[in-house]
């Protein structure tokens, strides 16, 4: 079981609710994937539709936790000011902090990333650090009061997978007991479940499901493949060698001459 800020998780997979074709099939998908947790953006659904209350009462029958994030803030001060917001919708100090720092990649900017976390974490948030594999930075966010580290491994809707695999092992190993949760960059089962390899904790993914020609199908899946890697992780995987080692042993062979 899966423990984030004392609240324990059975699902190891977070789930966007942005992007799907309809209600009806973002509802379809949740339940597919058997998440405990959906994230929301506060600031998409209240801008880009008239329609926000309807979607966050379909967001409430649908029995998971939410997880507000701040999508689209680029300061401090708007980042602060959605999660006080979110706060309030939502009536939880859970929040996913992001705070971007270029239009093009979306990468974080790390510098108002550790501000803002310290601010949130100062004034009763749980913050969950939308952040790159720079260890460095996830120190300073531990600093700043985050109890979970959500690091990249690509630009968000890229779905081109862990990018910087070395980065991601490094970070495991620098923090073996704090909660790791990939975020952004995941396009197929196979790259969760290879993060999942890794040791990491959990994977929270929206577009590669969101915009699957069956997002419920995809959802079931990127469980299944999840899983698969949390239980390989588990059981101890062979590791790669320089040379072939033959699977039936050689002693006790007939020999001919």
């Amino acid at each position: 079981m899966l423990e984030l800020y004392g609240h324990a998780v059975a699902s190891r997979l977070l789930l966007g609710t942005a992007r799907y074709p309809s209600p009806a099939i973002l509802a379809e998908a949740v339940r597919a994937s058997k998440t405990d947790i959906v994230t929301v953006s506060l600031r998409r659904e209240m801008a880009g539709s008239r329609a926000g209350g309807a979607f966050f009462e379909l967001i409430r029958t649908l029995s998971v936790k939410v997880l507000p994030n701040t999508a689209g803030c680029h300061t401090v001060a708007e980042a602060v000011l959605t999660a006080k917001m979110a706060r309030e919708v939502f009536a939880t100090d859970w929040i996913k902090l992001e705070v971007i720092g270029n239009h093009d990649t979306l990468q974080p900017d790390v510098f108002a990333l550790v501000e803002a976390a310290r601010i949130l974490s100062g004034e009763g948030f749980k913050v969950f650090p939308y952040t790159t594999d720079d260890l460095v930075v996830a120190e300073r966010l531990m600093e700043a009061g985050c109890r979970v580290l959500m690091p990249w491994c690509a630009p968000i809707g890229s779905a081109m997978g862990p990018v910087n695999l070395p980065a991601l092992r490094s970070m495991r190993a620098h923090f073996p007991d704090v909660p790791l949760i990939v975020d952004a960059g995941i396009g197929r089962p196979s790259h969760a479940a290879i993060v999942m390899e890794l040791g990491y904790d959990a994977v929270l993914l929206n577009t590669a499901v969101a915009s699957a020609a069956n997002p419920a199908a995809m959802a079931a899946a990127f469980t299944g493949a999840i899983e698969a890697g949390r239980i390989a992780f588990q059981a101890g995987m062979l590791e790669p060698r320089d040379m072939a080692v033959p699977s039936t042993p050689v002693i006790g062979k007939a020999v001919f001459s």
